[in-house]
């Protein structure tokens, strides 16, 4: 049974539609991609998977359970989010900004401790220095990487990331896709994650799902996706020859 999916699922505002029909599967531990450009139903897809949006038509299962059956505090703790502009508290210290869902949800102050020293050396960021830092205090790069550590601090099943890397220079973006790598390597996550960069998406998934206008035009592994014949894929395969 897929962790993730998506049966039917079309959503509309005021009559223009968003997405049309899309159905797709994540499996435990994959890495869907949803690849396309922008106002192709990237951002709203994903959002239908924490309960953010609701489909029009249609159903988003987590767990095997539609998303409109969840409690959407519940729902919301079992998944990580990680977004472009991070969103960090400003007056939290990095050790209180990556254990907060872990104290909402009862963990003991020892337990949150260790959960928060771990994953700040994951990321990157050793705790001894970092930990009583707050967001002003830190670049750019470096929240982001609070940011990945927050999403796993629970230890959720699923794992949302919308554009993360897309406003770092280049350097710190191909840094953060390789610590992104080796998250995917350690922690074994189901993530789905967003992107318009056909570069990313093929370096990061493990499936890539290609929206156009709303529906989903292709969807496989990164080398068949190579091959893919669509006008539109072949639209985003050509940006790797420039």
């Amino acid at each position: 049974m897929a962790l993730v999916e998506f049966r039917g699922v079309s959503y509309e505002i005021s009559g223009k539609p968003i997405l049309s029909d899309v159905s797709l599967g994540v499996e435990a531990g994959e890495t869907l991609v949803l690849l396309g450009r922008s106002g192709s139903g990237k951002t709203t897809a994903l959002k239908m998977i924490n309960g953010m949006l609701f489909p029009t038509r249609g159903e988003v299962l987590v767990d095997g359970r539609p998303t409109t059956e969840w409690d959407p505090i519940r729902l919301r703790r079992r998944i990580g989010y990680v977004i472009q502009e991070v969103g960090l508290f400003p007056h939290f210290t990095v050790g209180d900004n990556v254990g907060l869902v872990p104290k909402l949800e009862g963990w003991s102050a020892t337990d949150i401790e260790r959960r928060v020293n771990l994953l700040l050396e994951k990321v990157g960021m050793p705790p001894g220095e970092f930990r009583s830092r707050y967001p002003r205090q830190l670049s750019g790069g470096q929240r982001q990487r609070v940011g990945v550590a927050r999403a796993l601090a629970a230890d959720p099943p699923v794992l949302l990331f919308d554009e993360p890397f897309g406003a770092l220079d280049p350097v710190m973006r191909w840094e953060l896709q390789q610590q992104f790598l080796n998250l995917r390597r350690d922690f074994q996550k189901t993530s789905i994650f967003v992107t318009h960069d056909v570069r990313e998406a093929l370096l990061l998934g493990s499936n890539i799902a290609l929206l156009a206008g709303g529906r989903l035009d292709v969807i496989a592994p990164p080398q068949e996706f190579r091959r893919a014949r669509s006008e539109e894929a072949r639209a985003f395969l050509g940006c790797l020859d420039n």
